[in-house]
């Protein structure tokens, strides 16, 4: 998960992500304890464009590109007690239930420098479905309030500023689109590693990653 965020603690000790993480980087006590969860909400990308970014960022030398699949944040890094993570997935299917699938057009690259060490995708199209379904998600069920980015998908962070400066012109001109058809729910391990929780689709119901 990535994005430039800033957060405040809510009350129920629910905490929110530091800057440009993909990691658990600024999120307290993440992937510990067993009493507590850190999830977060991406759109997946489609093939082959997921592949396409995700090579490229390993090329780069980025340690998390392996960490999570390519994708789209729409709500930050969280960690939050494990009782709660039942009614928050109850409340991202209802939400999804009344969204319909849009078209993204991602086009031409873009950083948060000087704020943060990060290289993006641009979002052409599609970003004002994006941002609608968040606010209305996040309004509804996600704990904690969060100045947010607008919705991209990382190809670089946390790197020598050359290496950024090659990556933002290597996706100068990159141009991909397709169909979103819903969203998953991601939840951070022990090991580090962002694994799809469950995986919801736009105008109906949940399923568990590999249709289970």
């Amino acid at each position: 998960m990535t994005g430039s965020a800033s957060s405040r603690r809510p009350s129920g000790d629910v905490r929110g992500a530091g800057a440009d993480s993909d990691g658990a980087a600024g999120i307290t006590g993440a992937g510990g304890g067993g009493s507590t969860v850190t999830i977060g909400v991406a759109l997946a990308l489609a093939e082959p464009h997921a592949t396409e970014i995700q090579e490229a960022r390993a090329g780069y030398g980025d340690p998390l590109a392996r960490a999570i699949a390519t994708h789209i944040t729409l709500l930050p890094p969280t960690e939050l007690p494990a009782e709660l993570l039942g009614p928050v997935e109850r409340q991202l299917a209802a939400a999804a239930a009344g969204h319909r699938p849009f078209r993204v057009l991602l086009h031409g690259s873009g950083s948060f420098r000087p704020v943060s060490p990060v290289v993006y995708v641009r979002l052409a199209a599609g970003c004002a479905s994006a941002g609608s379904w968040r606010r209305r998600c996040a309004a509804g069920c996600w704990p904690g309030s969060w100045t947010f980015p607008p919705p991209h998908v990382t190809v670089a962070q946390a790197l020598e500023p050359a290496v950024l400066d090659r990556a933002y012109r290597d996706f100068r001109d990159f141009r991909a689109e397709f169909t979103v058809s819903g969203f998953s729910l991601y939840r951070f391990g022990a090991d580090r590693v962002w694994r799809p929780e469950r995986q919801l689709s736009f105008g109906s119901g949940s399923r568990q990653p590999g249709g289970r």
